[in-house]
């Protein structure tokens, strides 16, 4: 069994042998600049996946930036002194990989599956993406009507708006409740000295972290960033550190403290509600507790919400509850897609089963079905190199430390029933927000 390794705590140049388990070994690194490279091989595997990940969000941008994250996402692809755009895609198609990118609200993460024989391409390839973007003001153009499309793609699905909404409603102004690709308003706005500006501020070696997971060679893989990375001009300064992590403490500027309700009217067949408050950060000490609440409440089909709005009572097709968590804020939700007439009476119901869970807590049964539950799916899900390279990103970026699975299931098995009441009976006490979207009258 792997050990748990403490990632904030390393700060030194080379590389650090630390965990291993199921016959991988992850290791560490942090390069002159303060980049980070961390490797999980995994034996017998012939692919690998490699992200660059860039310690940049959405939540992140400034007054006349907004939407430069997302629009930097698109950009990176469109060329660089040494390739075109066409140049990165036939890089890829060649070799018959995948290459892509994601934007978040605390990080951008620009990712590659290939062959391990072909692992040094991709690892040149988003390092001259990263490094040398070309930001060329045609193709910002181009990429401005391209979002907006996206956008505007993302608006036609109630699903998203629904989700987007009720982040706005519960967050206000604070970073966090903007929408990532940013608005209609922000993209047309954002000015390309902008995007640039945004650019050269964030895309640094010290916010960027190169994880990688399959058949990679961890000592090789130092090498080529170091090496793609000169060549793309950075700055490797030998004494320079990786930046902080983002900071654990609650942000509460601009979070709604009063209850919220907001309807969007779209021409839809079904409604789409979501109910909820804050949640808890990325690094609550009872997230743990909060995967196992949210296993019984609204995580399959024998939670208390589909077992009660769509089984007994056929509501919903669709309903579930859900928690996300970011540095020292997060989003707590319950979801029900339903008849607009019934959209009050579906409300009320995932309410009162919150409710019923703050009070009464779960049984014995449900505290067992829900650890085999999430610990069957925290296995299976890093089943490939593609799942366990994001653990390793987001636990250097959002975590700071890197839990073998042993210790990740350890930690699922000690939470209690009690545990989980007293998270039920926090969440149902704090100043609640609904949101609803469908063909409601004014």
């Amino acid at each position: 069994m792997g050990q748990h390794l403490p990632l904030v705590a390393a700060g030194s140049t080379g590389a650090e042998l630390t965990a291993g388990q199921e016959g991988a070994t992850i290791r560490r690194s942090v390069l002159p600049g303060g980049v980070r490279v961390l490797t999980e091989q995994m034996p017998g595997l012939r692919s690998a996946t490699v992200g660059a990940w860039v310690g940049v969000g959405s939540r992140d941008e400034t007054d006349g930036h907004h939407g430069s994250t997302h629009f930097l996402e698109h950009l990176l692809f469109k060329g660089t002194p040494r390739r075109s755009a066409l140049d990165i895609a036939e890089a890829f198609d060649a070799v018959g990989g995948e290459a892509n990118a994601a934007t978040g609200k605390e990080h951008t993460c620009y990712y590659a599956r290939v062959l391990d024989d072909d692992l040094a391409m991709a690892v040149d390839v988003i390092g001259d993406m990263v490094t040398s973007a070309r930001l060329d003001p045609d193709e910002l153009e181009t990429e401005r009507g391209v979002i907006l499309e996206e956008i505007a793609m993302t608006e036609d699905d109630p699903g998203e708006v629904v989700h987007e909404r009720f982040a706005a409603a519960v967050l206000g102004s604070h970073p966090l409740g903007r929408p990532i690709g940013g608005t209609p308003e922000s993209i047309r706005a954002v000015p390309r000295d902008a995007v640039v500006e945004h650019y050269r501020w964030h895309y640094r070696p010290e916010t960027l972290v190169v994880a990688a997971a399959g058949g990679v060679d961890h000592d090789v893989l130092v090498k080529q960033v170091g090496e793609v990375l000169a060549e793309g001009g950075w700055d490797l300064d030998p004494d320079a550190v990786p930046r902080e992590r983002r900071s654990d403490a609650a942000e509460s500027d601009g979070v709604r403290t009063e209850p919220t309700e907001l309807t969007v009217r779209r021409q839809v067949e079904q409604a789409n509600v979501i109910v909820g408050t804050t949640g808890l950060s990325a690094t609550d000490d009872r997230r743990f507790a909060m995967t196992v609440l949210n296993a019984v409440l609204g995580g399959g089909m024998s939670s208390r919400l589909f077992q009660e709005i769509r089984e007994r009572r056929g509501l919903a097709y669709a309903t579930y509850s859900f928690a996300q968590g970011h540095g020292g804020l997060g989003l707590f939700g319950l979801y029900a897609g339903c008849t607009p007439a019934r959209v009050d009476d579906v409300t009320e119901l995932m309410v009162a089963e919150l409710e019923r869970l703050a009070d009464g807590g779960i049984t014995d049964a449900e505290l067992e079905r829900s650890v085999g539950q999430l610990s069957g799916g925290l296995v299976l899900g890093l089943e490939d190199s593609g799942s366990r390279m994001s653990r390793l990103g987001k636990a250097e970026l959002v975590l700071g430390e890197l839990t073998t699975v042993d210790e990740s299931l350890a930690r699922i098995r000690a939470v209690t029933a009690d545990d989980v009441r007293e998270l039920a009976a926090d969440l149902a006490s704090r100043p609640r927000s609904i949101v609803r979207v469908g063909p409601f009258g004014e």
